[in-house]
């Protein structure tokens, strides 16, 4: 009877104890989800606070030394940056097991990866190209089929990755081909789409670049650091550390620090003229009347606690409101849009390669909104609209040949030759 006793006692309690431990599991998790992830609650923020800085630094000084250095050089950052994306994405949902049974898949992938570059940067920089070898016939003449060509060209590489990727399908892996086929589509669309635009933006000049850059790395910096002293409501769940005090702080702070930036900026000449080659040097151009300082007469109160009675302000600082708008309340949503990717897959990161930050791909998600939106807004509100002298003659050096240049040139004097006689 005392063993029986002894065996009862024993199985009545280990469910017990079991039951109360699945309810703590329960109760734990809202309040998880309701912001025990916050900064402000962190143990271990300081520390990595301090490896999220160091890296920072490193980050924004040799970004600096890019912008820098030019337009090529700024070119060849987004293409780096772009590389390192394809990569973390492509890993994201590769599995090992698969691929040891499709050793030339990976390659197929970035066989499209390049052919989607040669097509978009192809179509951007076929004009500066030109303007570059114009002064060598036999590269001039080169270069101008290469770009009549060009569409043709990319389009028979993507036949062959087409074919290349039929050929290489196995009998039980069919879904997992097909799968990764549409996820290298959907990475292409993705990562071309954001570089494309914000490689225009660098050929509008530096300026239309910089400056939305800037605005998602403040934004970024001070709603870590308003989340980080002053966080307390969690702003949304799919990113439990993000707060309505760092977003409403870091919006405050984005919205003024875009019409100071505007102000700094503009005054460069270098940073505001367009590129029209590919050459590495120092630009000096008209800035237009964007950039041309405006006087405005303050108030009567103002002047009376401040020592201003009127301020400098170029016009283009009030199309910087706009942009600082956009990159504090709008632009953030590319990160919400990545961290939901990220749950979705059950990882923290697409990558390791910046300490404290995560990958690449972590740090570009706010900026591929930014970039398209930046491209839009000066295209359509900032851009001068309709045909220019310069529109035409790029028309007629990229699709008319030599010949077909001189004949026009003979032509038109003709008619400015009779215009002149009649008047």
């Amino acid at each position: 009877m005392q063993k029986e006793n002894n065996t009862t006692v024993p199985s009545a309690a280990t469910p017990r104890i079991r039951h109360r431990k699945r309810s703590n599991e329960v109760i734990a998790e809202p309040s998880k989800a309701n912001g025990g992830n916050l900064l402000v609650n962190d143990r271990n923020k300081y520390k990595s606070m301090w490896i999220r800085t160091h890296s920072t630094v490193w980050m924004i000084g040799g970004f600096a030394l890019i912008v820098y250095m030019g337009h090529l050089y700024i070119t060849a950052m987004v293409v780096v940056i772009q590389i390192f994306m394809a990569k973390e994405l492509f890993n994201l949902l590769r599995k090992a097991h698969e691929d040891r049974h499709l050793p030339g898949f990976r390659l197929l992938n970035w066989h499209f990866f390049f052919t989607a570059m040669f097509f978009v940067y192809g179509r951007l920089l076929s004009q500066p190209l030109v303007n570059t070898v114009t002064s060598d016939k036999f590269l001039y003449q080169f270069v101008s089929s290469l770009i009549k060509y060009h569409m043709a060209i990319c389009y028979f590489l993507y036949i062959a990755g087409f074919m290349w990727f039929i050929l290489t399908l196995k009998k039980k892996m069919y879904k997992y081909q097909f799968g990764q086929y549409a996820w290298t589509h959907m990475i292409l669309i993705v990562v071309f789409t954001q570089s494309s635009f914000t490689v225009a933006n660098i050929f509008e000049g530096i300026f239309w670049f910089l400056l939305p850059a800037s605005l998602i790395v403040i934004n970024d910096i001070f709603a870590y650091i308003f989340g980080f002293f002053f966080g307390k409501t969690p702003l949304i769940k799919l990113s439990p550390k993000k707060t309505w005090e760092g977003f409403i702080g870091a919006s405050v702070t984005t919205i003024i620090s875009a019409f100071v930036l505007a102000n700094i900026l503009g005054r460069f000449r270098w940073l505001t003229c367009p590129r029209k080659d590919l050459s590495t040097g120092w630009l000096e151009c008209d800035p237009g009347l964007l950039f041309k300082p405006e006087n405005y007469i303050l108030p009567g109160w103002i002047s009376q606690w401040f020592p201003w009675k009127e301020i400098s302000v170029l016009p283009v600082q009030w199309h910087a409101l706009c942009f600082g708008l956009f990159a504090s309340i709008i632009a953030p949503f590319g990160g919400f849009f990545a961290s939901g990717f990220k749950r979705a897959f059950k990882i923290k990161d697409f990558g390791d390669s910046i300490p404290g930050h995560g990958g690449i791909t972590d740090r570009m998600d706010c900026q591929m909104v930014m970039a398209v939106f930046a491209y839009i807004y000066h295209q359509s509100f900032v851009m001068r609209q309709g045909i220019s002298v310069e529109m035409i003659l790029d028309q007629i050096l990229t699709n008319l040949s030599f010949e077909e240049q001189q004949s026009l040139l003979v032509k038109l004097g003709q008619i400015l030759q009779e215009r002149l006689e009649h008047s």
